[in-house]
């Protein structure tokens, strides 16, 4: 009895019908792929365009996508979200009637007071827009007829873990596709030469309140697997494994993986499990990319103007204003995903002594990144995406004093910001009551902000599917989702 035979007497029904669902679904890979492969981003992509043309339930408006996570939850009130009257309350407690009984954190759930606690920075309006800004932003108070502000995003998750989860994938349960697997699964790549999807994790200046960041969050869940996010690191090779090892020359390397492919191929000839066609084509690209990423990671071949953009901080590895030049770079050879998580926004404690480094290190790269992708013709086709998990407190977490206060999570409402891709420039959505603590006018959950950014690139959330186990899979769920289309230019 052969190899397959075996397989087969024993393999279930849900087996025997994927078998056949695989066929069907790599032969619309196939097409969604392009055919040739090492074309790079030059005539390929016309091509690639043309077939996403048709792929897509819209015209797009974005090809690309720059995702800036700040890990742990910014501060909307210290930042974007300014609440004068609050001056007023100093030191008294969060009314019940403001509250509404809210589920609460086990880090404030038993203090016996919830003392308001003001911003103690400054604001002021800026654009024709009229957006307010904190002092501790002066870079992206220049941009902001440029930039597109959600304040009244929402979630259920009030912890870390789950909330980043639901932010990336939809579902706090991690399992699931992330953003950037389910806009490889649709558009495919630019590029044959480099991933579709890079995750970028930058190292900020201070690490008081690192938060934890796994490989989970840019998993291709129930996708394919070639639709996982491709880490790059900040220091040595940026990919583990990627140069030939000592003695090792690339003839020798090519003759390897050919001998291997071809064993790949039978395997997968035999028990067609897809698994086994996405291994294939990762050892493929992985051989590319040892021509393709040192020329990508050459930052030091930058002008002294666009140093002078991103600030001196660029031409550290790991910073924030290097990781967001090298997305930059990677828009213009064609990834389709940047992801970019900067760590350190969980401002429990110590927000005076913490705030404004975590600012310094993304205020100037940002607006950087904005003007530099608009003078190279790029910003109208790039999504830059900026936010958190949640928001913050107006209520101080354990002590109160103008030196030395924290916050807590606070999932009701925060701000985020989108700039180019189709994004509405100049736009305010949303509004917060007088403590930030509820939205009065035009929530925005993940899931329409979900819905809203697959519009932009082309897609109905509703008909932006994957079948697995019987149900077609989205990214917005089976809870209602909407547009928000008055955030669309």
């Amino acid at each position: 009895m052969s190899l397959f035979q075996e397989w087969v007497r024993y393999e279930t029904r849900r087996q025997f019908f994927g078998r056949g669902a695989n066929a069907v679904g790599m032969a619309a890979l196939a097409s969604l792929a392009g055919i040739g492969r090492g074309a790079g981003a030059g005539a390929a992509s016309i091509e690639k365009d043309t077939q996403q043309a048709i792929l897509t339930h819209f015209a797009p408006k974005a090809k690309h996508v720059i995702y800036l996570h700040m890990v742990g939850g910014p501060s909307q009130l210290d930042l974007y979200d300014h609440k004068p009257t609050m001056k007023e309350w100093y030191d008294k407690d969060l009314p019940e009637s403001v509250r509404k009984g809210q589920r609460l954190t086990t880090m404030t759930s038993g203090q016996k007071r919830f003392p308001i606690a003001p911003s103690m920075y400054k604001f002021s309006q800026h654009g024709q827009s009229g957006m307010s800004v904190s002092e501790l932003l002066p870079y992206t108070s220049k941009m902001v007829d440029d930039m597109c502000f959600i304040r009244s995003m929402n979630t259920e998750a009030i912890n870390h873990e789950p909330a980043i989860s639901y932010m990336q994938t939809g579902n706090q349960i991690t399992g699931r596709p992330c953003l950037g697997s389910w806009v490889s699964y649709g558009l495919g790549s630019l590029n044959d030469d480099l991933p579709t999807f890079v995750v970028l994790v930058a190292k900020p200046s201070n690490t008081e309140q690192v938060q934890a960041i796994s490989a989970r969050l840019w998993s291709s869940g129930y996708l394919p697997g070639e639709h996982a996010g491709v880490s790059f690191r900040s220091g040595g090779d940026p990919i583990l494994y990627i140069n030939n090892p000592p003695g090792v020359p690339s003839t020798i390397r090519r003759k390897m993986l050919d001998g291997l492919r071809s064993l790949n191929e039978m395997t997968y000839q035999s028990l067609g499990d897809p698994e086994t066609h996405t291994r294939i084509q990762q050892y493929e690209l992985a051989f590319r990319m040892q021509a393709s990423v040192p020329d990508l990671t050459a930052v030091n071949n930058e002008s002294a103007l666009t140093y002078k953009l991103y600030g001196e901080e660029a031409k550290k590895p790991g910073s924030f204003a290097h990781t967001v030049l090298l997305a930059r770079r990677m828009v213009e050879r064609g990834v389709r995903f940047i992801q970019v998580y900067h760590n350190n926004w969980d401002t429990h404690g110590n927000v005076a002594g913490r705030l404004p480094s975590q600012c310094k290190d993304v205020d100037q790269p940002c607006w950087g990144l904005i003007q530099d992708l608009k003078q190279r013709g790029l910003l109208d086709e790039t999504l830059v995406i900026w936010g958190g998990e949640f928001g913050r407190t107006i209520y101080s977490q354990g002590g109160l004093s103008t030196t030395n206060y924290g916050r807590d999570h606070h999932p009701r409402c925060f701000t985020m910001w989108m700039a180019g891709g189709g994004a509405k420039p100049g736009m305010v959505y949303g509004e917060t009551d007088d403590f930030s603590y509820n939205i009065v006018k035009d929530p925005v959950h993940i899931r329409d902000f979900h819905a809203t950014v697959l519009r932009l690139l082309g897609y109905d959330h509703e008909r932006f599917t994957y079948r697995y186990q019987g149900l077609d899979q989205k990214l917005t769920g089976v809870e209602q989702a909407h547009v928000i289309t008055p955030l669309l230019a």
